[in-house]
């Protein structure tokens, strides 16, 4: 399992430079992941680079930078805001004498705090395993010794060939049960499909405002805070519009730059709500100057499980912080294509029920046509 930095944990944070456009919006993020984490930043590295150290990615004078920060800021963890090969963590806990991990150990660390449900708890672990598999570095050493010794004569397996086989073992049946658990989910979403209800999902980078904005619609009471990854286990609710009756609403996990791949391939059955939505709600922190880069990394995690083509709204978010006004853009076809409002505040939520009305009903005539032209298509054609 990834290694949970403890409550109030000091780590100092490094963040190279490899000619990167948006250096600041990155080392923001790294702090609000920490924090997220229950880790407490006392110190920052920077640098430049062209490429990555192959041995410790930072280089040596690097190192010896965060071995200076580390001893000033007495601090026993190292977060790395990139990716670590395992040769590269294990060589930097060598120099560095203390705890060092890359950003996909620190989200990892994150899930595995959030997750409430059974299956998140699942997802998670077994998201988990995988990253650890590619490395069983820390506390592993002694795992490279033959088994040996009264009371230790083995197979001739060592130790550490037994425990990756386990791991195996371990990461198989947990395939197995989120299997089980997708095949349970598409039954009950395929009971829901069979009707008229408008089925919407909220989509969006991490802490745009998902679940504000879910819990003001719903008023399901969703968890929901100033932090990255405050939710992750998809919530439905049936919601009454007026003009079009009950649609089904999800809130579902937030998106950030550079996801692991382990993490969309564990949550893909939890990210399913978005691919069989009739509209994703593509929510937007609009008072963020990085939306743009926010809002391609969602769109290339929904290429990456398949809904990108579902019907997409932007629901730009957070406009008390703007100074825009509410109120609804459509494109050139005169289809809905952003509604600004404020989950926070309520502004604008009065004309997002109103677009949902208009899907929904849009959804409805649409099935009515279809159901009609199927009869017609069932009528005998008779000769004379």
């Amino acid at each position: 399992m990834t290694e949970r930095p403890a409550a109030g944990e000091r780590a100092v944070i490094v963040q190279l430079d490899f000619g990167q456009h948006d250096l600041a919006d990155q080392l923001e993020e790294v702090r609000l992941l920490t924090e997220s984490a229950g880790g407490l930043v006392v110190a920052e590295v920077f640098g430049r680079r062209h490429s990555p150290d192959p041995k410790t990615f930072a280089g040596k004078g690097k190192v010896q930078e965060i071995a200076a920060m580390l001893a000033a800021g007495e601090a026993d963890l190292v977060i790395f805001n990139h990716e670590l090969s395992p040769a590269q963590e294990r060589n930097l806990e060598r120099e560095l004498k203390c705890r060092v991990i890359d950003r996909t150990s620190l989200i990892l660390d994150i899930f595995a705090l959030r997750a409430a449900s059974a299956e998140g708890k699942l997802q998670v672990e077994l998201a988990q395993l995988e990253h650890l598999s590619t490395r069983l570095v820390r506390g592993w050493t002694h795992l490279e010794r033959q088994r040996g010794g009264i009371g230790m004569r083995g197979p001739g397996e060592t130790q550490l060939e037994t425990d990756r086989r386990l791991l195996g073992n371990r990461v198989k049946l947990l395939k197995e049960r989120l299997e089980k658990l997708s095949r349970q989910r598409g039954v009950q979403r395929k009971a829901r499909m069979r009707g008229d209800v408008l089925n919407v999902s909220l989509v969006g980078y991490t802490n745009a405002g998902k679940s504000t904005l879910f819990n003001a619609l719903t008023h399901a009471g969703v968890y929901a805070a100033n932090q990255l990854f405050a939710t992750l286990d998809t919530t439905s609710r049936k919601l009454w519009i007026e003009g079009a009756g009950n649609i089904v609403i999800s809130d579902t996990v937030g998106f950030i730059r550079d996801l692991p791949h382990s993490l969309v391939d564990a949550f893909h059955a939890t990210l399913e709500a978005a691919v069989d939505a009739d509209v994703l709600l593509h929510v937007v922190d609009s008072a963020s100057h990085a939306r743009d880069e926010q809002m391609a990394e969602v769109n290339k995690v929904l290429a990456e499980i398949g809904a990108l083509d579902v019907r997409q709204v932007v629901v730009w978010n957070k406009i008390d912080l703007t100074e825009v006004a509410p109120g609804v853009d459509r494109d050139e076809y005169g289809n809905i294509a952003r509604v600004r409002v404020s989950a926070r505040s309520g502004e604008g939520l009065d004309v997002l029920r109103e677009s949902l009305a208009e899907y929904a009903v849009s959804k409805a005539e649409g099935r009515r046509q279809a159901l009609a032209e199927a009869a017609r298509n069932a009528q005998p054609d008779y000769i004379n």
